[in-house]
């Protein structure tokens, strides 16, 4: 028993160690060889030191914890035990280093000596999320020869390195027996006495004492805020994007929002209205485009930054790339609201007024278009009537976070989270309900079919969530968005859309949810009405025609091509 005695010391030192870093969520699914971190996990959680989520599907559990971390802005543990269980976190861990999403993975596995050997449940883990964390750290087996200081060290730089966000993977080998330990003698435990002054304390092991570097001003502003600018902004949290509509009328710039900026877009519907040639070539006359945030959305946007040649400025606070058209640049790595300070504009009048002319009419036309039909195409325009206040939105991938963009419109500073890193359809549900906890607001999540499919599991998390929560399934009976693409019908429908013909009826009431499909627009208020009056989850079904969405999306983009400004 002094194996399974000390692999519990062991594990408390880790978690003390985590915990004194700010995690306040521990997220876990059930193994074996996970149990001394598992059961010092619900340790701290009688201890009200942490709060503990369960899943029985270890990669629903991953995008769970990345919507935890996203929306807290705090660090999230994920504990699993050894094998596929550590592979089927590969997609959440891939979202959260490509967005900066602090994650930490802590992997049970077996020792040294039942690694290539036959033993089950035996995988190589070491490596196993290739370079995708920002540290990666395999740990010996537990072994009294080693001081617990040199743990809580090699635990510090491995956190120090999540700084600025990322994943860090730590490995964790457990020798059997794992079970049956008096919990009173782990912190009598001799080999703690050496720390056993910071287990007593609230401090960190190893202090790293650091500021917020200064931004510094462009030696050129002064010249470069007289000259016609255009700016574009991508996802940004609130406090970066805060003023920065402000600055930007103050410089009579033009302003480019995607749907995750927070931002009340000045002029809605870019990747509509960008989409006429006329317009665009006049916005190419820019001197210079300032891009804040990432993860940009619209193809339209994305088109006019690739073909863009003049100066070129890119504020972000990640350090990784995000500049897919390899711009010759000036690039910054700084938050948005302090490299704004260090940037003041200087009072000029709007040196290009057609894109808000364009985008005046865009917004008459796509309503027009659009009709009073419900579809997902007048669910993505509308998306702002079905928000609730002191709510937030989670939007899914695929065709409808791109309808949203094109054509929707939110209120200022409503918050928006999606999966942008990777852009993948798995772990959506599951991204939404961890959002959903960690905020406690009124959530709407609106996710496409084979998106729901994919992540049907990930239903069972949603009874978890505890207060008005509702999730849109817009299913067109297959991969919409594959309608875009110009190859024969026959081949797209077999190879690319692959339609079900399933509905969600049963697999709501399967996890215990409610269930609406309204038909109309009248249906679906009163449904919302009686949905936001529950403490609890709703699943409504829209279903639409399979090319519906896309034909008006395509319709809109083909028709203001051709508008003549001004006629």
């Amino acid at each position: 028993m002094s194996v399974a005695l000390f692999n519990r010391v062991w594990a408390r030192v880790i978690l003390t160690a985590l915990i004194r870093q700010g995690v306040q969520h521990i997220c876990i699914a059930p193994g074996s060889r996970s149990t001394p971190l598992t059961l010092e996990a619900a340790r701290f959680a009688r201890e009200q030191r942490v709060r503990v989520h369960t899943h029985f599907d270890e990669r629903g559990l991953g995008f769970y914890a990345l919507g935890l971390a996203k929306s807290s802005e705090q660090c999230v543990v994920i504990i699993t035990t050894s094998g596929t269980a550590v592979a089927n976190l590969y997609p959440a861990v891939i979202e959260a280093s490509l967005t900066g999403v602090k994650l930490v993975v802590l992997s049970a596995d077996r020792p040294v000596e039942l690694l290539h050997c036959g033993a089950n449940q035996s995988i190589e883990q070491q490596g196993i999320f290739a370079d995708y964390p920002v540290a990666a750290l395999n740990l010996p087996r537990p072994s009294e020869e080693l001081k617990p200081q040199w743990l809580l060290s090699v635990l510090s730089e491995a956190l120090f390195k999540q700084q600025q966000g990322g994943v860090v993977h730590i490995n964790a080998p457990f020798a059997e027996p794992l079970y049956g330990v008096d919990e009173s003698a782990v912190n009598a435990h001799p080999w703690l006495e050496p720390i056993q002054p910071w287990l007593k304390s609230s401090q960190h092991w190893r202090i790293y004492p650091h500021g917020q570097r200064e931004v510094l001003v462009h030696e050129n502003w002064d010249e470069w805020r007289t000259k016609r600018g255009v700016i574009v902004v991508g996802k940004l949290g609130a406090r970066e994007r805060m003023g920065l509509a402000q600055w930007a009328q103050t410089l009579g710039w033009v302003m480019i929002t995607d749907i995750q900026s927070g931002i009340a877009a000045p002029l809605p519907h870019a990747d509509i209205w960008l989409a006429n040639e006329a317009v665009r070539t006049k916005l190419l006359n820019a001197d210079i485009v300032i891009q804040f945030g990432r993860q940009i959305i619209s193809k339209r946007v994305q088109q006019f930054l690739a073909t863009f040649s003049g100066e070129f400025w890119q504020v972000d606070t990640m350090a990784s790339a995000c500049d897919p058209h390899h711009h010759h640049a000036t690039r910054f790595v700084a938050p948005v609201h302090h490299w704004l300070r260090a940037h003041p504009p200087l009072r000029q009048r709007e040196w290009l007024l057609e894109p808000l002319a364009l985008s005046k009419f865009c917004r008459e036309f796509i309503a027009q278009q659009v009709g009073g039909k419900l579809n997902e195409a007048s669910l993505a325009h509308f998306v702002e009537r079905i928000l609730p206040r002191n709510g937030v939105l989670f939007l899914g991938n695929s065709l409808f976070v791109r309808l949203v963009d094109a054509l929707g419109f939110l209120p200022e500073d409503y918050p928006v989270f999606t999966n942008r890193g990777a852009s993948g359809i798995d772990g959506l549900i599951a991204t939404a309900a961890g959002v959903g906890q960690a905020t406690g607001q009124p959530l709407v999540a609106m996710i496409g079919d084979v998106s729901a499919l994919y992540d049907l599991n990930s239903l069972a998390l949603l009874r978890q969530v505890p207060q008005p929560t509702i999730v849109f399934v817009i299913n067109n009976n297959g991969g919409a968005i594959f309608n875009m693409l110009g190859v024969e019908q026959d081949v797209k429908d077999t190879f690319y859309r692959m339609p079900h013909g399933l509905e969600f009826a049963q697999a709501a009431a399967m996890f215990g949810l409610n269930y609406q499909r309204p038909y109309t627009w009248a249906d679906l208020n009163t449904v919302l009405k009686q949905a936001y009056a529950r403490k609890e989850t709703t699943l409504i079904e829209i279903k639409s025609a399979p090319s519906e969405g896309s034909d008006i999306y395509r319709n809109l983009l083909d028709q203001i091509a051709k508008a003549v400004i001004g006629g």
